[in-house]
């Protein structure tokens, strides 16, 4: 007969422990791979507190650090994606967008202030479908740029995109053309148009509206190029150079002119409009 009492344990179910620990108050950031807190990360612009990388961010989060507090209208926010060509679970993965995030599509149009400066401002989502460009997503940023032209302000548009929608086909691939159409009546009339590339940036909307912008700007470390760097070195059978298609490679190479941090491109942005202001690119201030 054992001398030793056995431990008495009480099972709690996976549930219970579930319920008492918030949703999201925990991310493993995607390049240290460190755990970081979501207060602290929503403070630091999200961007990593461990490593300065610049993790995902939603639309309407970039909104609110560009734009002065309830100046932005948004446009067209009632335009949704339908099915054209019937691919098979399409509106399912569409939904699923919708509900799991804080917008239709995979990108938020509108005019807002940046200081006194009154602007038309594109923003994409890579949450949404990895911010992938369907024909809502070309119309929409197409309609921005017409406003743009038409009310004489600047326009900025905020890249981050997987590349064309391939369940859209060639409604898809036409708005690469579309958008840029669009974007050279606005340079025709002196307009400025100020292009922001975050991570990833890449497939068509590298290779039409991202690329066109009179000033260029990147994130620190954002991806960009057409096709991805391994898809790139199984074709060609080679090693790329290190840091190849990211921002810093890119502007050694002549395709960004500016590298700026996320805390510190709004101020960068007011400074290029201010510049501008009295020349005839239709910047405004109130």
């Amino acid at each position: 007969m054992s001398i030793f009492r056995k431990k008495k344990y009480i099972t709690i179910q996976s549930d219970q422990v579930k319920e008492n620990i918030p949703e999201k108050l925990w991310i493993k950031c995607n390049n240290c791979h460190e755990i970081l807190y979501t207060k602290e990360l929503d403070k630091n612009y999200i961007i990593s507190y461990k490593c300065d990388f610049h993790l995902r961010m939603k639309a309407w989060e970039r909104i609110n650090i560009i734009c002065e507090p309830d100046s932005f209208i948004e446009y067209d926010s009632e335009l949704i994606s339908g099915n054209p060509l019937d691919f098979p679970g399409y509106e399912e993965k569409l939904l699923k967008a919708r509900e799991n995030n804080d917008i239709k599509e995979a990108v938020v149009t509108g005019e807002g202030k940046i200081n006194n400066f009154q602007v038309v401002l594109a923003v994409m989502d890579a949450n949404f479908i990895m911010g992938s460009m369907g024909s809502v997503v070309g119309e929409k940023i197409t309609r921005a740029i017409e406003a743009a032209l038409e009310k004489q302000y600047p326009l900025i548009i905020f890249a981050t995109s997987g590349g064309a929608r391939m369940q859209e086909g060639m409604l898809s691939l036409m708005q690469m053309a579309k958008t840029s159409a669009a974007l050279a009546k606005l340079d025709a009339a002196g307009g400025l148009y100020i292009s922001v590339l975050t991570n990833p940036t890449t497939g068509g909307v590298t290779a039409s509206f991202a690329s066109l912008g009179d000033i260029i700007i990147a994130e620190p470390g954002a991806l960009i190029g057409f096709t991805g760097p391994r898809v790139i070195e199984q074709t060609i059978k080679q090693k790329l150079p290190a840091g190849f298609q990211k921002a810093e490679f890119m502007k050694q190479r002549g395709l960004i002119d500016i590298i700026v941090p996320r805390n510190k491109i709004k101020n960068e942005l007011k400074n290029i409009l201010a510049l501008h202001i009295n020349s005839e690119v239709g910047a405004c201030s109130s």
